[in-house]
Formats: structure tokens, C-alpha cells, sequence
């Protein structure tokens, strides 16, 4: 089993963010998985451009690090995303490889992996971030298990630590018994259905300019 983790603080492992995924990583680790820290800090992830040459050809045009990390990401069993909660939203690193996804979400093609999510703010409104970034999973097509967010008390310092980190642990526990057990997750079953009738309506209706994407979804209905 392959988790892949993916921080986007500009301080990479050193900070907040990287404190808590220490953590989860811990859990994941526990039981028996492999782990992978890809830190946006240390990666070349440029903006989109919108060229639509993904859609086209399947490939992103830009020369950088992103078709590596979507390599990884088809790879993995299970992802992890963790960012800063910088104004209410992600990082801009954790943006701009978000941006970058756009074809991967037009394919679903994460579809059957699972994912969790951690942050840290200096201040609160941790759970819009969280969700944020949850939703942003289901239309990759995978499943969340939820998240851990937590504003801090100090340099890598949280309030009521212990509870949090041992919440942090059975989290990162929790990913890997789910891709075991292949949890279903009915809410999230709901909105991925509906997602799915708009990704492959757009698809379909792009047709003539997307032929990558035509390919995928025609190959996917087909099986």
C-alpha cells in the first residue's frame, strides 16, 4: 500500500503544517504502509495557462514538475493533502497545483483512491479549509476520509496536543483501513454521481476540441 503525501507550506516539513503531518504519517506508518512526502516548496508547479493542450493530448504542456506528481498520484492507493490556511483558502502552491489538475477532474481519474486532509491556521475557520480541500478529492473522483485542522498556540505548538496527535495518528490509521476495507462513503457517493453526469456532459459536448478526454470517458463507459 502506497500513500502519497503532498504539503504545500512554504516552510515544507519544518512548519506547522508539516508538525501535524508528522503525525498522521506516523499513523500511516503504523500500519505497514509506504509513505512519500512531496514538498510544493521544493517543486516546480507553475500556473495554468488554460491551453487546453491536457484535454487534448492527456499530457500538460508546461515544462515543470506537475506531470510527476500526477504520476505519483495515479500510482498511490491514497493521497494526502496539506496545506497552511492562508486567508481562508489553501496555499498559493497547493492553488496552483490544484489549477494544474483540471484534467485529471475532467477524467475523475483518481476515481477508487481515498484521501484525507490536514491544516494548520495561526487563527481558526480550519473546517472551511478542510472542506475545501475534501471537496477538491471528490471531483478527482476519490473518496475523503475526513481531515484534522488545527490553529496553533505557538512555533509548532497546538492547543490540547496530545488529544490532537493521537487524533492525527488514528487518522492517518484510518486511510489505510479504508483502502483495505474499501469503504463506501454514501454522501460523497451522491455528489461524485452527479459530478460524473457533468464532467462526461462537458466532455461530450467538447468533443470535437478534447480528444483525449472523448478517448477516456468512451473507454471508461466501455468497461
Amino acid at each position: 500500500m502506497k500513500i502519497l503525501a503532498i504539503i504545500a507550506s512554504p516552510r515544507g516539513m519544518k512548519g506547522n503544517t508539516g508538525r501535524l503531518l508528522d503525525e498522521v504519517l506516523a499513523g500511516v506508518k503504523s500500519s505497514g504502509a509506504e509513505t512519500e512526502v512531496l514538498s510544493l516548496k521544493d517543486l516546480d508547479v507553475k500556473p495554468c495557462v488554460a491551453c487546453d493542450i491536457c484535454h487534448k493530448t492527456g499530457v500538460c504542456n508546461i515544462d515543470d514538475d506537475y506531470e510527476t506528481i500526477k504520476t505519483k498520484l495515479l500510482a498511490c492507493d491514497g493521497f494526502i493533502l496539506a496545506s497552511p490556511n492562508y486567508i481562508f483558502s489553501v496555499s498559493a502552491q497547493m492553488k496552483a497545483l490544484f489549477d494544474r489538475c483540471n484534467g485529471l477532474i475532467h477524467c475523475m481519474a483518481l476515481e477508487g483512491k481515498y484521501a484525507l486532509m490536514v491544516e494548520t491556521s495561526g487563527g481558526g475557520e480550519d473546517d472551511e479549509v478542510l472542506t475545501y480541500m475534501s471537496r477538491f478529492s471528490n471531483t478527482l473522483g476519490a473518496n475523503s476520509v475526513g481531515g484534522i485542522g488545527s490553529a496553533i498556540t505557538g512555533v509548532r505548538t497546538f492547543p490540547d496536543e496530545n488529544n490532537l496527535f493521537v487524533k492525527a495518528r488514528t487518522l492517518g490509521q484510518e486511510i489505510c483501513q479504508s483502502i483495505t476495507d474499501k469503504r463506501a462513503y454514501p454522501e460523497q457517493e451522491m455528489f461524485r454521481k452527479g459530478f460524473t453526469l457533468r464532467m462526461s456532459g462537458l466532455v461530450e459536448y467538447m468533443k470535437e476540441y478534447w480528444p483525449f478526454e472523448r478517448e477516456y470517458w468512451e473507454k471508461k463507459r466501455a468497461r
